[in-house]
């Protein structure tokens, strides 16, 4: 029969060309023809009810209208074929139903950064019998601080050692003699102005510095440590760094005025103790006004103003184990990687790899962190800042919760626990060192990641409120020098207890370490005074007046006196301090 594509066939035409259609040319399945509106036969109507006959009328319809034609495929339950096709994809009736979150103990949640989240419920975790990360280290003074400290003085000078004190020494005399070409100073005397700065600090005088030499209400161990116009020179001149080589070093490094004496100071840290299992990281702020690139403004602390610096404290000793100060954009940070978690891992680098926990407040927790120091057997319990990407959006609601419930969501190691503090307002702690979630039976049912978060995040606050404030300045070096001071002697005194097995407290500690700092000085004061009268006696004056023979510092100046050693006419700016002694001798 000829076919015209074009061509409108009938039902009736259509039928018999399916009907007379080969086996050939059918794919085996049963085709049931069922007819509506005219042509449907008796019995095989479009729905469950009768279809009632419509009478005739004059005007019958339109054919193309009423002409409708259902096919009902049949699939052979015979066919292997299709059996195996239904089984692997079976119709959308057929497909099991996924149960609400209500039902299954799992909901799975994906947050902005795609961080893949399930959420878990409380008995998930009792039941677990997982093994936590094992400490590996042994907390303490190393070997290195143990041979050493033998004294409060020997304590101190394994944080502040020697060659960090000649250099101060150096660039001090290099600044003084800008001025005065014979300003010198010894490093005891050096020490001596440390112990005045201690004594100071450690009494908690307040006023001007100046008071501290009243010849009423004067300090008198101040007095005889030193006079109040050198204590004031050395401050005047104090420095840290060759001035003539600064401008080239502040180009890569804000911090060029302090930054070789800091350096030191932090590595004798790490070399001269081993922190415990737990390590908290937090912000401190120095309180001053100093005028300097990188001042903060901090409204919720107790002094506004100050320097900022990222810290490592142990917890069990308040060890201040590592310490970076704020500048600002840190070039050194890798692209792509944020100043919170390149600072932390700054700070935890010398204690990683031993299975450690790092506690830290939200400004630096993030689940890519937490991943990163699990590499390094090293776990993170930290609050987390609900506004962070890898958030889940259901851990970001607040309204509609009920009052102390607990929220848990899992990522890998990664805990989430959303604890409803007040109706509207939540917490949120990461954790990588849990394995179990305990809810308190206290009223206000804390989870055992609440408890641990504020018994381990305390030390950091507990160090702020042993800072003191030496002396006012304005100058940020120096400032900074006063905070360096603070940590070495937090620091001494830990060292010292731990070696001696001393109980005595911080104050009583710093007192007796100012003593024993100027101690050397005093006893050059003493050998002087001595060898200033011995020259009194053998000082030799025939009366006559005649021109300088020496002239290292004068301009023929007159002198009756002569050198006790060479015998030259020497007048008193040629000489040395103990009296009639010349520059040459």
């Amino acid at each position: 029969m000829a076919w015209r594509s074009k061509t409108r066939l009938s039902a009736l035409e259509a039928l018999a060309i399916l009907q007379d259609m080969p086996d050939c040319d059918s794919d085996g399945e049963k085709v049931d023809f069922r007819f509506e509106g005219e042509y449907a036969t008796d019995g095989e109507s479009s729905s469950d009810e009768e279809v009632a006959t419509p009478p005739p009328t004059d005007n019958p319809p339109s054919p193309r209208k009423s002409r409708k034609v259902r096919v009902v495929i049949e699939e052979d339950s015979t066919d292997e074929e299709a059996t195996s096709d239904e089984d692997d994809n079976p119709p959308a009736s057929k497909k099991r139903k996924v149960s609400s979150m209500d039902t299954t103990p799992e909901h799975t949640e994906t947050a902005k950064d795609g961080s893949v989240w399930v959420q878990r419920k409380v008995e998930d975790f009792t039941s677990q019998q997982t093994t936590q990360m094992k400490f590996s280290g042994t907390g303490g003074p190393t070997e290195f601080a143990r041979r050493r400290t033998t004294s409060r003085l020997q304590s101190f000078l394994c944080l502040v050692d020697m060659g960090m004190l000649m250099t101060i020494r150096d660039c001090t005399v290099q600044q003084g003699r800008r001025a005065d070409q014979g300003w010198k100073m010894s490093v005891h005397e050096l020490m001596a102005f440390i112990a005045v700065l201690f004594i100071k600090a450690a009494q908690g005088s307040a006023g001007a510095m100046r008071d501290l030499w009243s010849k009423d209400f004067g300090n008198s161990h101040i007095k005889a440590t030193m006079p109040r116009n050198r204590f004031k020179d050395i401050m005047k001149y104090l420095r840290f760094d060759d001035k003539d080589t600064r401008l080239e070093r502040v180009k890569t490094d804000k911090f060029a005025a302090i930054s070789n004496i800091w350096q030191q100071f932090v590595q004798n840290c790490v070399l001269s103790y081993s922190p415990g299992q737990h390590i908290t990281v937090d912000e401190q702020l120095f309180p001053s006004k100093v005028r300097c690139p990188f001042l903060q403004y901090v409204a919720s602390k107790p002094n506004r103003f100050g320097i900022k610096f990222r810290v490592a404290v142990d917890l069990d000793t308040k060890y201040i184990c590592n310490a970076i100060p704020y500048l600002g954009k840190d070039p050194s940070c890798p692209t792509g990687e944020s100043l919170s978690e390149n600072v932390v891992v700054k700070l935890m680098e010398p204690f990683m790899d031993q299975g450690r926990t790092v506690t830290m407040d939200n400004f630096f927790t993030s689940l890519s962190l937490a991943n990163r120091l699990l590499q390094r057997d090293t776990t993170l319990l930290g609050a987390m800042s609900r506004i962070r990407p890898e958030v889940p959006a259901t851990a970001k609601q607040t309204s509609g919760r009920q009052l102390y419930s607990t929220q848990l969501f899992t990522s890998g190691s990664a805990l989430l626990t959303v604890y409803a503090t007040k109706k509207k307002d939540t917490v949120c702690l990461l954790s990588t060192m849990h394995q179990k979630v305990e809810i308190g039976k206290t009223e206000n049912q804390k989870p055992n990641t609440v408890i641990d978060y504020n018994r381990l995040k305390c030390s950091v606050d507990v160090r702020d409120k042993k800072l003191r404030t030496y002396s006012g300045t304005r100058r940020w070096p120096v400032a900074v020098f006063y905070n360096l001071l603070d940590m070495a002697a937090t620091n001494a005194h830990v060292l010292y207890k731990a070696c001696t097995g001393s109980k005595e407290s911080k104050r009583m500690f710093i007192l007796q370490l100012a003593d024993e700092l100027r101690t050397m000085s005093m006893q050059e004061k003493t050998i002087e005074e001595e060898m200033r009268q011995h020259c009194e006696m053998m000082r030799c004056s025939d009366g006559k007046t005649t021109q300088c023979q020496v002239r290292n510092l004068c301009n023929r100046n007159r002198s009756t006196e002569r050198c006790v050693h060479c015998r030259k006419y020497t007048c008193r700016k040629c000489r040395k301090d103990s009296p009639w002694i010349c520059g040459n001798c």
